[in-house]
């Protein structure tokens, strides 16, 4: 969205003593790129993933339960070979009971009391056909190291076998493994029935 400077230009023009004079102007450089590509990421069942009923007398009330992992399939469908990254946003954000980056909320329960944390880890990918390797960014591209953890701070990308930079894919397939953990029972009131419900959308990321 443009936005009209000039008022702000001239808020900002100041009268000082003979011989010293503010800037008077500023430039503004709005760049980008607009990419002929277009990349399509879907998951499997949905990208439901369904843990039924859990006894709360089956959760250890001194440290978190770890839940079974469960893995769905990803797939990201690019129109040509593209480069690109995965960026997950926790829409549960402030739920995580460790305050982990790392990891992602499974809601609150009772208003206010966090009722967990998961992981989400990308395992064996392969793009177009070939074995490749995870690699992720803190910086949003500028630098990369090998990590296959989706996290709430990174971007993750694929790389081959001899870079740590990544490559362009049309077509990338990935296993997704989603591992949640129940925050100590201690922490918790479970005198009725409450629902795990963490929820992270993955968005391709065009680099």
């Amino acid at each position: 969205m443009n936005k009209r400077l000039s008022p702000l230009i001239a808020s900002l023009l100041l009268t000082t003593s003979a011989g010293a004079f503010a800037a008077s102007s500023v430039d503004l450089t709005v760049v980008g790129l607009i990419t002929p590509s277009a990349c399509e990421p879907t998951l499997s069942n949905g990208g439901a993933v369904d843990y039924g009923k859990i006894s709360a007398k089956d959760l250890d009330p001194v440290q978190a339960t770890p839940l079974t992992p469960q893995t769905v399939q990803m797939t990201v469908t690019c129109d040509a070979a593209t480069l690109m990254a995965l960026e997950a946003k926790d829409n549960r954000e402030g739920s995580d009971y460790n305050n982990d980056s790392s990891e992602f909320g499974l809601g609150l329960i009772n208003g206010t009391e966090k009722l967990g944390a998961m992981t989400l880890t990308l395992q064996t990918p392969v793009a177009d056909g070939v074995s490749t390797r995870t690699i992720g960014s803190e910086d949003g591209g500028s630098t990369w190291v090998l990590e296959n953890n989706l996290t709430r701070t990174n971007i993750l990308s694929v790389a081959d076998a001899s870079t740590v930079a990544p490559m362009p894919v049309e077509l990338l397939t990935t296993a997704l493994e989603v591992a949640p953990k129940i925050a100590p029972t201690s922490q918790l009131t479970l005198n009725n029935e409450v629902a795990i419900d963490g929820s992270v959308t993955v968005t391709v990321r065009y680099l």
